[in-house]
């Protein structure tokens, strides 16, 4: 290297919402629920407007997830459903 020459700093990828949502099979309102719950990488807005995911971050999010997690149960419950009305006798 010459003394002159600046190191350029490596670029970092960046991902729209669209590129990450096709990456990344769940919905927009998921995704910005795990992000704000600091489950997902945080997007940084590029302009006012617009906000990028890095991609370096979310192939990190993506090697970090481990199926043996605690607290992931595939087994667990999906709610109790609707609930039955109580049937109510008509009097005559």
């Amino acid at each position: 290297m010459t003394e002159g020459a600046a190191t350029v700093p490596e670029l970092r990828p960046m991902l729209s919402e669209a590129q990450v949502l096709q990456i990344v099979p769940i919905s927009r309102t998921t995704l910005y629920r795990l992000e704000k719950a600091g489950k997902f990488p945080k997007s940084v807005y590029i302009s006012q407007n617009r906000r990028c995911w890095f991609l370096d971050a979310v192939v990190a999010w993506q090697k970090s997830i481990d199926e043996c997690d605690p607290h992931f149960d595939p087994n667990r419950g999906r709610g109790k459903g609707r609930r039955r009305k109580a049937c109510s006798q008509v009097q005559r």
